[in-house]
């Protein structure tokens, strides 16, 4: 990636500008000022030319290295609940919040946060995340001591408040950085972070922060984990500084291409969630959305006391089963996300994975307080390989439902359904399991796995995104024969 970086380095852009891009009769360098007007129309007679440039992996690479290190502190406290509890003196519900403040964060700011990416561009909302993210990550730093759990709370508030300028984000720089054949991929790699960075929540902390007696030696391995997350969050926050570009000169597709002829001032924040909200499809595909991923949210939140309550004593267990839903996860996406940019069989395939994500979790449910451990790893990892598999397939399909309103807004939209139900979820089966066990607290979440498979059955499938790129493509190669 670096020698990608250096041999296709261009000018930085500014959000608010519009960019470079040349027509296919008279072709212009990479680098030409050339400007299209912003009311000029992307008519057949008038195709643009378009261009991949190398350095879009160094982008996507680069952002899904941050998402990385903001989801892992998402998990980080959950999957030792047991231990902060005894360090910190709290309860376990008290815990589960240092885990749900990223959900509860996330719904009254995504709407600000959307429209900021919206008017600002992909830079901002990059550097507001890492800034953010580095700030609540040295502010952990200094909690580390039992009667500092305000302070700890702070800290995990602000990373909280970093997730929301990176979980929309996406399927909004596969749109602007990559190709028609790509966009998919490109999606899936930028979801991959996010789960790598839970993968790396469950498995790292169990770790590094052994259940010991000794107060002070406990002491010691939470600030050795604070210290490394801090480290790596201040050089993700000077790379993006230095190396993160808005957008490339040249439009990588036709629809893009079309996108950025909309001059900004036409197009209402508000005038957009509106218009979204009226179509039912999509209204349909947030709710089967924030039922999935919700369902994740509350298996996530509340593993380590699930395992812990089938097998006392077994922290590092509970990570490792944590990791093996995640790292089925992130192969089920890239698989996904290839298929889609291979097929385009969008809702074919979401409705699949989501009932596949129904019978991994009934499967799950019943096997979980069995004796042999090592089955909780097979049902563990065949749940995580379709409900964690599903993510990008649903910023994907919402952006084919929703064109050509801006995906930031359809990917926050999802999101927030996701926060609403992933809060009401995890507390409501932390509750159940408290009262009645494992097995009816899972069950609690296959009946809204049932509800979202029906939901996404409804959807009616319009690939808005997908018939625009067959029209302008279909211009070029018109305009090409009559030559």
């Amino acid at each position: 990636f670096v020698n990608d970086f250096q041999n296709s380095v261009t000018q930085q852009t500014s959000a608010d500008q519009y960019h470079v891009f040349g027509h296919p009769k008279t072709p212009k360098p990479i680098d030409s000022d050339v400007r299209v007007e912003p009311n000029a129309p992307l008519q057949p007679e008038n195709p643009v030319s378009t261009h991949l440039y190398k350095r879009r992996w160094l982008v996507v690479m680069l952002f899904s290295s941050y998402s990385l290190c903001n989801s892992y502190q998402w998990i980080q406290y959950g999957i030792i609940n047991n231990i902060f509890m005894r360090f910190y003196n709290v309860t376990s519900f008290t815990v589960d919040w240092l885990s749900m403040v990223y959900m509860l964060m996330y719904i009254p700011l995504i709407f600000p946060v959307t429209w900021l990416l919206d008017k600002k561009g992909l830079r901002v909302i990059a550097l507001a995340a890492t800034a953010l993210n580095c700030a609540g990550t040295w502010i952990k730093v200094a909690s580390v001591r039992p009667d500092l759990f305000p302070v700890t709370f702070l800290g995990q508030a602000t990373s909280s408040v970093a997730q929301v300028f990176i979980l929309g984000m996406p399927s909004r720089i596969a749109s602007v950085w990559f190709g028609t054949k790509e966009v998919s991929t490109a999606c899936a790699i930028g979801v991959f972070g996010n789960q790598l960075g839970i993968a790396i929540g469950f498995l790292v902390p169990p770790i590094l922060v052994p259940n010991v007696e000794d107060m002070d030696e406990l002491a010691n391995h939470i600030r050795v984990m604070f210290y490394i997350t801090a480290g790596v969050s201040t050089v993700l926050f000077i790379l993006v500084i230095t190396v993160f570009q808005e957008q490339p000169d040249i439009p990588p597709t036709q629809a893009q291409a079309a996108a950025r002829l909309i001059p900004a001032e036409s197009s209402s924040y508000m005038k957009s969630i509106l218009c979204l909200l009226r179509n039912r499809a999509f209204v349909l595909l947030i709710l089967s959305y924030g039922l999935n991923v919700g369902s994740f949210y509350a298996v996530s939140t509340l593993l380590n006391r699930m395992i812990i309550m089938c097998y006392p004593g077994q922290e590092v267990a509970a990570g490792r089963i944590g990791l093996t839903i995640v790292i089925a996860g992130m192969v089920g996406s890239l698989i996904c996300g290839v298929w889609l940019d291979r097929s385009k069989t969008y809702k074919q395939t979401t409705l699949l994975v989501y009932v596949m994500s129904l019978a991994g979790m009934l499967i799950y449910a019943f096997t979980l307080d069995r004796v042999h451990l090592w089955l909780v790893f097979i049902t563990a990892g065949t749940l995580g390989f379709f409900m964690t598999g599903y993510l990008p397939l649903g910023f994907e399909f919402a952006v084919e439902l929703t064109y050509p309103e801006s995906e930031g807004t359809s990917s926050g939209l999802l999101n927030c359904s996701a926060q609403v139900f992933g809060i009401i979820f995890t507390i409501c089966q932390g509750k159940i399991i408290d009262d009645f066990g494992t097995l009816a607290g899972n069950l609690f979440l296959c009946a809204f796995l049932l509800l979202g498979t029906i939901i996404t059955a409804l959807i009616k499938s319009d690939l808005r995104r997908q018939r625009a790129n067959q029209l302008a493509n279909t211009a070029v190669s018109i305009e090409h024969i009559l030559k």
